[in-house]
């Protein structure tokens, strides 16, 4: 099995859960942290790479490097980068839409008791 079919089974779901929570995710900043984290992957891959720390084995990967690194190597950064801001949004951000107010008045969120914020 190569790197590339093995990251498609984790990116496809991955993409398919960023482009549901799309509309709930502030698109600067999720492109700002995506650029940093790419950037600093690529530098620190690149350097472990250099030093031995790992070995990615030519049969298994593309061929396609930046430096030292293959190309297949941004998939983890990429996976974090689509996954964790999308459960954010799907599991602790509250709905605001229609479907979330169960198609009625207006509500709100509480805490504690009776207190409305």
């Amino acid at each position: 099995m190569t790197y590339t079919l093995l990251n498609a089974c984790f990116l496809i779901p991955a993409a398919l859960l960023a482009w549901s929570a799309r509309k709930r995710i502030p698109t600067g900043p999720w492109l700002l942290t995506a650029a940093v984290l790419i950037a600093l992957t690529i530098i620190f891959d690149n350097i472990m790479i250099g030093v031995g720390l790992f070995y990615y084995s030519p049969e298994t990967s593309s061929g396609v490097t930046i430096g030292l690194m293959p190309i297949e190597d941004l998939s983890y950064t990429v996976f974090a980068v689509l996954v964790l801001p999308a459960l954010w949004a799907h599991l602790l951000q509250p709905r605001t839409d229609h479907a979330a107010r169960g198609g009625g008045g207006d509500r709100r969120l509480v805490s504690g008791g009776d207190e409305q914020c």
